[in-house]
């Protein structure tokens, strides 16, 4: 499967698998490096900022989390169904590729022609593709526009992953496939080393995978907002 078929098959499980591809980045595409600015003016400051306008939130650290959680489970989407379905680890290095992350509305990526050389396995270079290169500058730019704690990102990131990896492997396409059973077995291969190892409890291998994370991302402070299905509370601080 040649790497522009691998981009069809993976846009088709869903919006957030979707990416442009070609010998240019579309007008207004900036290099993710760009994106990950820090800065009251950058453009994450900005979707943070509207984020907590349209969630009806005070606090910037709520709206910070529920940006970063979107933009992580946008990233391992891609990531994970270029790796699961096309066997290829895909060319995300803040250099090279580049997004539109508009104050609100989709974040779009695009991607330079052909893949990136995976370094040793498949879940190594996801590793390296999602969690190094892309999710630690993220969260140290998101830092820098609200106080939001290092292992509360570190969770966002591994809930981002466990729910694009069940979005993944349960779409009509692939469930009961043998990408479905490389989805579950490159989740858990990245949630069992740094830097999402701790960020939560899984089930043991054989059984079907569960996750529930150690942290809160903190929806349930966004006015009618509820606790997560794999957040660490049964039920909001405060509530009986």
């Amino acid at each position: 499967m040649g790497v522009s078929e691998v981009w069809a098959v993976v846009g088709r499980v869903g919006p957030y698998f979707a990416v442009r591809t070609g010998e240019a980045p579309p007008a207004g595409f900036r290099p993710l490096r760009e994106l990950y600015a820090a800065g009251p003016d950058s453009p994450l400051a900005g979707r943070i900022r509207a984020a907590a306008r349209q969630l009806g939130t005070r606090e910037p650290r709520v709206a910070a989390s529920v940006v970063h959680l979107g933009l992580a489970s946008r990233l391992w989407s891609v990531a994970l169904g270029a790796a699961a379905l096309g066997g290829i680890v895909a060319d995300l290095h803040p250099d090279r590729a580049h997004g539109l992350l508009p104050a609100q509305g989709t974040f779009e990526l695009w991607l330079p022609d052909g893949p990136s050389a995976p370094a040793g396995s498949l879940a190594d270079g996801l590793r390296q593709a999602v969690a190094e290169e892309n999710l630690a500058p993220l969260a140290a730019a998101v830092r820098s526009v609200a106080p939001v704690a290092e292992r509360l990102l570190d969770g966002n990131a591994a809930s981002a992953l466990v729910g694009a990896g069940r979005v993944l492997a349960t779409a009509p396409s692939v469930r009961h496939t043998e990408a479905a059973r490389r989805t579950w077995s490159l989740v858990r291969a990245l949630l069992d080393a740094p830097p999402l190892c701790g960020t939560g409890s899984v089930t043991a291998p054989g059984r079907p995978l569960a996750f529930r994370r150690t942290s809160c991302c903190l929806y349930y402070r966004v006015p009618g907002g509820g606790v997560c299905g794999d957040c660490v509370f049964d039920r909001p601080p405060g509530t009986r």
